[in-house]
């Protein structure tokens, strides 16, 4: 009886160490798509990971250093990367620690973000995703933005 409980334990452990590298891929080829919607001025890319009612909010320091949360509309970031514009917008992330419990995601990503080639600012991204039939979709971004102390 032992033995049958070890195998079973062992059969569980490998199934859900290969479901979570799955996971894990498919969680960050959703974020590179997010990025190379950007790049691409692509509209439709980016609505492709975005699950309705995707929030996004950004903590940065005023002028006297105090913490403000601003929060933006999805349908607003989606319009301003459609709409052309001159510059390339590329955010250069590092995955950083991923966290699955089922059907949740949790990244935490260092990035540098660039118009064109000339370095704009820096900070983290932590991204939440929602495991849908469709696939992973983020449901909220939160960063931080700085232009200097930048992770290298």
């Amino acid at each position: 009886m032992k033995r049958v409980l070890l195998l079973l334990i062992a059969v569980f452990t490998v199934i859900t160490s290969f479901a979570q590298k799955a996971d894990t891929a498919s969680i960050k080829q959703t974020i590179n798509t997010l990025f190379d919607g950007m790049r691409k001025g692509d509209s439709t890319l980016l609505l492709s990971v975005f699950a309705k009612d995707m929030i996004l909010q950004s903590v940065a320091e005023d002028a006297s250093g105090k913490a403000i949360l601003s929060t933006e509309k999805a349908d607003g970031f989606v319009k301003a990367i459609g709409t052309p514009h001159k510059m390339v917008y590329d955010e250069r992330i590092t995955f950083g620690t991923i966290n699955i419990d089922g059907d949740l995601a949790s990244v935490w990503a260092p990035y540098k973000f660039y118009l064109g080639d000339k370095f704009s600012h820096c900070g983290v991204d932590v991204f939440q995703l929602l495991k849908t039939p469709e696939g992973w979709k983020i449901i909220y971004i939160v960063d931080t933005r700085r232009k200097d102390n930048c992770i290298e």
